[in-house]
């Protein structure tokens, strides 16, 4: 069992920063890899950013490419979502979650565990 717990969400203005925290408890943070999505009113959720369970390797959808960078800290047990020069349409609710099984790392369903999700509003 992974339990994940998101913060750092909150309002920004356009072209602002914000950087999202992950802490996991339960299984040895530095065996599985971490992603995180997001999901705004009204649309699917999607994948933002996954990275590898020793931090070697990353992944990003190409809307947030050279914006965000995803990290972590498994001294921490953390996962890092540092997202810059916002836009409006980076306004959802972001998700991060743990893929345990090394099937995957960009589709919702390779993962095993979720987040309750931060609120991430950037106004224009």
């Amino acid at each position: 069992q992974v339990q994940l717990v998101e913060s750092g969400g909150g309002l920004v203005q356009a072209g602002g920063s914000l950087r999202l925290s992950c802490a996991a408890s339960g299984r040895t943070f530095s065996s599985y890899a971490m992603g995180w999505f997001r999901q705004a009113p009204g649309k699917e959720r999607e994948f933002v950013a996954a990275i590898s369970w020793s931090g070697g390797s990353t992944y990003y959808a190409d809307s947030v490419k050279g914006r965000f960078t995803i990290s972590r800290d498994n001294a921490k047990n953390t996962v890092y979502l540092q997202m810059n020069s916002l836009k409006p349409e980076d306004t959802a609710v972001y998700y991060c979650a743990a893929e345990v099984q090394r099937v995957g790392v960009r589709y919702g369903w390779e993962y095993d565990y979720w987040g309750q999700g931060t609120q991430v509003t950037v106004s224009s």
